[in-house]
């Protein structure tokens, strides 16, 4: 049996799962419209999982389905295309989108590796410490589509041969997984932060606000950032010695790029300040309040025009946030999720810890098969059904879920930027995949570590 076949047939039997739920009597200790609302979910997991249409049209599928069965109504689910999440990452996307158009990021890259550029070994430092702090303040994939061309300009002047170059490999590789471990650190690296800050709110009225997210994610970030670069150096040990010629490369494109303008002070001023509203005011005022404020300012202080910043809005992204966050709040409004995971359980006892290392290591090794937002869809709400029966904080299970979740190494499918990396032809999936597992083992070790003696000096005890 070959694989598509597998997956056809397993496809195949998750729909015909989640139809029999919608149509057949509730199994016993579960009400009609939690059964319902069961099949609604594996329905929409099956196809996020398998991504047999795009994930924000199973978003648009859910939101007609839960109307429809009578498991939420019409307006209470499409209120949830305007949750704060949303809006926060709309401020986002446009701010990122005013850092890349002025140029203030291509700028600080070159600043960055030309640093650092003056071995291999300085080339590729500059980029994977780049890639992550950038990450810290932008959505990965913008770092990675950002950053690509610049990489991709290295390579290319210091004559780097595609799928045998060993600095070559190094370097792109670098680039993604730089790019995974920064994107992990705050709510702005990915989509999946403010999805899984939203469900937390929705189910229990509670935040994490953005320092305390950043207090628990960002040391996991650091030390990763590093081992990715001592990984990277033992693996692929460069060729080539002399890479004057690119460090002269990136003092003419500076040089050619003049000084700092207008627009790129500004923006640089619009950054500042919603960083700092978001780590002084962001618990007070919300995120998304300061998010749109800083995308308003873009406007009023003309550094871009509508059109021009509207390409960076990924607005398959926010449709999907609309039906996840609909289809989680109907999950654990008819608690249906704490049946599902009462029969998962069958009166067995999990300590905090070991349920933590579960539902880590599930989140860590799901995403290299399917979109990280989506594991997150997945994984949140199942975890807060062990709320009742572990006595575990729900602000802990979604740190548990969702940092993980961003921890993609192996598989160009797993986050944007491995495709975006792997595209530029410079390496080969046996390469990302040797490396990558091992990689992925010790980073789930590292969180686990970090999680157990460190998250309690944060405030996130159990």
């Amino acid at each position: 049996m070959n694989s598509k076949t597998v997956k056809y047939t397993l496809l195949g039997l998750g729909l015909l799962a989640g139809i029999s739920l919608l149509l057949m009597s509730p199994p016993e200790g579960l009400s009609i419209q939690g059964s319902r609302c069961l099949g609604v979910a594996i329905i929409c997991f099956t196809l996020w999982v398998f991504q047999s249409i795009p994930l924000a049209a199973t978003s648009l599928l859910a939101i007609i389905l839960l109307p429809t069965f009578n498991i939420l109504g019409s307006n209470q689910v499409f209120s949830y295309f305007g949750n704060s999440a949303v809006f926060f990452l709309l401020g986002v996307f446009i701010l990122s989108g005013a850092i890349i158009r002025t140029g203030l990021s291509k700028r600080m890259a070159f600043l960055f590796i030309r640093r650092f550029g003056r071995s291999p070994t300085g080339i590729l430092f500059g980029v994977t410490f780049t890639c992550a702090v950038f990450a810290l303040f932008m959505p990965e994939h913008a770092v990675a589509a950002m950053m690509f061309p610049v990489v991709l300009e290295i390579a290319s002047v210091l004559g780097l041969e595609k799928g045998s170059s060993a600095l070559g490999k190094s370097l792109f590789l670098a680039l993604a997984w730089g790019a995974v471990v920064g994107g992990i650190g705050t709510y702005l690296g990915g989509a999946r932060v403010p999805l899984a800050a939203e469900f937390l709110r929705e189910t229990y009225g509670t935040r994490i606000d953005f320092l305390s997210w950043a207090a628990a994610a960002t040391p996991i970030s650091i030390i990763l950032t590093a081992i990715v670069f001592f990984a990277l150096r033992k693996r692929f040990p460069s060729e080539i010695k002399d890479v004057s010629i690119a460090r002269t490369y990136l003092s003419e494109e500076l040089a050619h790029m003049g000084k700092l303008s207008s627009a790129e002070i500004r923006t640089a001023i619009i950054v500042l300040c919603a960083v700092l509203g978001w780590i002084l005011a962001g618990h007070r005022i919300g995120l998304a309040v300061i998010s749109i404020a800083a995308a308003v300012g873009v406007f009023v202080l003309r550094i871009a025009k509508w059109n021009e910043v509207a390409d960076y809005i990924n607005w398959g992204v926010i449709v999907m946030y609309g039906g996840a966050i609909a289809l989680g709040k109907a999950l654990y409004e008819t608690q249906s999720i704490e049946w599902l995971v009462d029969r998962i359980m069958g009166g067995t006892e999990f300590s905090p810890w070991l349920l933590i290392a579960l539902l880590s290591a599930l989140s860590i090794l799901l995403t290299e098969a399917i979109s990280n937002a989506a594991a997150v869809v997945i994984l949140v709400p199942l975890s807060y059904g062990f709320v009742a029966q572990t006595g575990i904080a729900p602000e802990i299970l979604t740190l548990a879920v969702t940092i993980p979740a961003g921890l993609a190494f192996c598989l160009p499918v797993g986050t944007p930027p491995n495709a975006i990396a792997f595209s530029s032809g410079y390496y080969h999936i046996r390469d990302s995949l040797s490396l990558g597992l091992f990689i992925k083992i010790v980073a789930w070790c590292i969180f686990f570590l970090v999680a157990r003696f460190f998250w309690p000096l944060v405030g996130f005890g159990v």
